[in-house]
């Protein structure tokens, strides 16, 4: 898993346990995953979700796409817009977040799902450096309804709907909770991030943002 402690000079990326919870459960369920078939500021720590609000009508899923590598990640309605590299796992057994000069750059785990492809495909991204914020800052505002774009190898666009955000704490952490397909037939998105509070003593946040969206349309 990640280092709990960060290269002189890169400031306050998201690091030490934050990132050990979070890359570490996206390591244990990612291996059973491929082994079985198949902000604004961030919110407080102890808000287990934001949810869905009622009332959100939200398109139909669409059937999945052919597996194509992701090359890009836009969230319009947040202004996000940015290149994805895939990400493997460190020597610890853990997924590498994206390196630490490149914070306005997303993490694919590139041994899971592509994104497009049925299961729920994993972007990661810092939240902020010591001095501005990084890719990922604003992802606790997104909301049901909001469209998340995936251009792919072949120049194509997978547009996806967020159905769920939930902000789930350190402890007692769930990484199937986290990262599992809401619907096993359905091409799903998880983006994830680090949030909740930012204690300055241990250089941790004490909760991860997680995004869920799924496929409804395509584009070039």
């Amino acid at each position: 898993m990640p280092s709990g402690t960060r290269p002189a000079g890169t400031g306050r990326f998201v690091t030490g346990l934050a990132w050990a919870v979070l890359l570490s459960g996206l390591w244990l369920w990612g291996r059973d995953a491929t082994e079985g078939p198949g902000g604004s500021a961030p919110a407080t720590g102890d808000i287990a979700a934001v949810g869905r609000p009622f009332g959100v009508p939200l398109p139909p899923a669409r059937d999945p796409l052919p597996p194509l590598e992701p090359r890009r990640v836009e969230i319009p309605s947040l202004g996000i817009g940015a290149p994805v590299v895939a990400r493997g796992l460190d020597d610890t057994g853990a997924i590498d977040p994206p390196p630490f000069e490149m914070p306005h750059t997303v993490g694919w785990y590139g041994s899971g799902t592509r994104p497009g492809a049925v299961g729920a495909a994993l972007l990661v991204g810092h939240v902020d450096t010591e001095t501005r914020p990084a890719v990922f800052y604003g992802l606790s505002a997104v909301r049901p309804g909001a469209k998340v774009r995936v251009t792919r190898t072949d120049g194509s666009v997978a547009e996806f709907t967020v159905d769920d955000v939930q902000i789930l704490p350190r402890e007692g952490f769930d990484p199937a909770r986290a990262y599992g397909p809401h619907d096993p037939h359905r091409a799903e998105l998880r983006l994830i991030t680090c949030g909740g509070t930012f204690d300055r003593a241990t250089g941790t946040y004490t909760a991860n943002v997680v995004v869920s969206a799924y496929l409804t349309g395509t584009g070039a």
